[in-house]
């Protein structure tokens, strides 16, 4: 659990939510720092105002759900307005406190490390706003893809959303890319943290995969691809469903 000082994130969306304007600040490790206006604001989009391809996402959603990285719970909300059993997580406990402050049933504090079958089996699980970025690396989400089979049913499946890091021509992307591979990383793990006012996150990995990443960390696992759905941008959404055994 992070503690106060950690939460950068959680105070960010509390202090949105209570009426401040404020801006999103992701300060990757080479020194990038990225700004954003548009990041709290997205965070609280009522379902109207979503993307495409996110509202598409959501039709791929089935009985009970954990939502992974839930924010202050958008989708969350969403899908339990329609009918859904949800459970929602996110490390930030801020943000968890956002999430039954505006009405969700049931929302835990949880890193993805420790979900597993104690919290019961699930039809669907959610990684939407490009959170299968929490899988970190290569050999976690294989290891994560491993225990989330566990933990739901014969025809469960995974909603993720993420980005394909080499759609850009930023030279400060691209100069980053090269570092990664020169230590062995992956082009589109990214090491950040948030920063709002006088709270940082620790630093952390965040994986962005182009689609071919996606479906080499797939190889021997329970799952494979259903179908995407792309947006008009870099960020596409990824149907998982279980292979056929």
């Amino acid at each position: 659990m992070l503690t106060d000082k950690q939460d950068a994130f959680g105070h960010l969306l509390t202090d949105y939510h209570n009426g401040e304007k404020n801006v999103e600040i992701i300060e990757r490790e080479d020194g990038y720092i990225d700004i954003s206006r548009l990041g709290p604001l997205n965070y609280f989009a009522e379902y109207t105002e979503w993307a495409e391809h996110q509202k598409l996402a959501m039709g791929y959603a089935v009985g009970r759900v954990l939502d992974i990285g839930c924010g202050p719970g958008r989708h969350s909300l969403y899908l339990q307005g329609k009918g859904h059993d949800v459970l929602a997580t996110d490390i930030s406990p801020l943000a968890i406190q956002l999430c039954l402050q505006r009405g969700l049933k049931n929302a835990s504090v949880v890193p993805i490390t420790q979900l597993n079958s104690k919290f019961g089996v699930f039809n669907t699980i959610l990684m939407m706003g490009h959170n299968f970025g929490l899988v970190s690396s290569f050999k976690r989400a294989r290891w994560l893809l491993k225990r989330f089979a566990s933990m739901t049913t014969d025809n469960g499946k995974i909603i993720v959303e993420t980005m394909d890091p080499y759609q850009t021509e930023n030279p400060a992307h691209l100069a980053y890319h090269q570092y990664n591979r020169d230590r062995g990383r992956m082009c589109g793990q990214i090491r950040l943290r948030i920063r709002y006012k006088q709270y940082a996150t620790p630093w952390y990995d965040y994986l962005f995969v182009s689609k071919s990443e996606l479906e080499n960390i797939l190889v021997g696992t329970s799952w494979t691809i259903e179908r995407y759905i792309n947006s008009n941008k870099p960020t596409y959404v990824a149907i998982l469903k279980k292979r056929d055994t």
